[in-house]
């Protein structure tokens, strides 16, 4: 079973602005379940004016208890809080044509649910075709120049399948389970109304729960966005740092993990 969203919504950012405060949004005050954020890997290619950048962003997470109700039992060790969880995300920038992929995907409960967000930015240029200075795109917004976003979600739950494959392999459960790339054995299911479920109606509940908080997050990640932004515009690097200091003190305290990043230097490491 898939699920599939898309939605579309602008920025009246010019896009270096925006590319910019894409890489500097976490903390912000709309993700403060946000612990971390670490570069793997980072390339320019200077003949085609490519930035491409693999990072990994640690996030407090909970399942959602209209999930966990019908997980099976032990499936999480008994709590509905698995604490943290990994997101991997990919991010290919085209300064010479002014466009943005990125695509983010969980490293966590990919058997229950598997979440892959794509986004393409694109730089919508002025009236007339002229461009601005690049100290002035940064810090600046215009009516006449702007970013449009696309943002496509693809949701797709797995869970049940051994039962399913189980079926279809003559019994054989454990081969079932180990043709389910990133699926380990179930336990027994719960017992009670959601256990009459078949597999398929389990696969479009936990889907739906996974769609609806898709459409909650979305907002919430261009509310942070447009904080960033609005510190680019009236303070340049140097307010966006501040803020990024000021909204870690306030969700994680002195010790938080953003407060012990800074301290080694690491708070700007995506500004380079």
């Amino acid at each position: 079973m898939v699920k599939f969203y898309e939605h579309f919504f602008d920025y009246d950012y010019p896009f270096p602005a925006v590319s910019l405060a894409y890489f500097l949004r976490y903390p912000n005050p709309y993700a403060t379940h946000v612990l971390s954020t670490d570069v793997i890997d980072r390339n320019f290619d200077a003949a085609a004016q490519r930035l491409t950048t693999t990072r990994l962003h640690l996030k407090k997470s909970k399942i959602p208890p209209a999930i966990y109700k019908i997980l099976p039992r032990g499936f999480l060790g008994g709590s509905g809080d698995a604490g943290q969880s990994y997101i991997l995300e990919k991010s290919v920038v085209d300064v010479k044509e002014g466009w943005m992929k990125t695509e983010t995907k969980n490293l966590e409960w990919t058997g229950i649910l598997s979440v892959v967000e794509k986004q393409l930015y694109q730089r919508v240029r002025a009236e007339g075709g002229g461009t601005r200075s690049a100290a002035s795109d940064l810090v600046e917004a215009t009516k006449n120049e702007g970013t449009n976003v696309t943002t496509t979600t693809t949701l797709l739950s797995r869970f049940g399948q051994a039962k399913l494959l189980r079926r279809r392999a003559g019994g054989n459960e454990k081969e079932a389970v180990a043709n389910i790339p990133g699926i380990e054995e179930e336990g027994e299911p719960k017992k009670g109304f959601f256990s009459t479920w078949s597999t398929s109606g389990l696969q479009r509940s936990i889907e739906m729960v996974g769609l609806k908080r898709t459409r909650e997050a979305l907002g919430k990640s261009k509310d942070g966005m447009n904080v960033v932004l609005e510190r680019l515009r009236k303070g340049g690097l140097v307010r966006v740092l501040e803020g990024m200091q000021q909204d870690s003190q306030r969700a994680f305290g002195e010790t938080g993990p953003w407060k012990q990043s800074w301290g080694r230097g690491e708070g700007s490491a995506d500004v380079d």
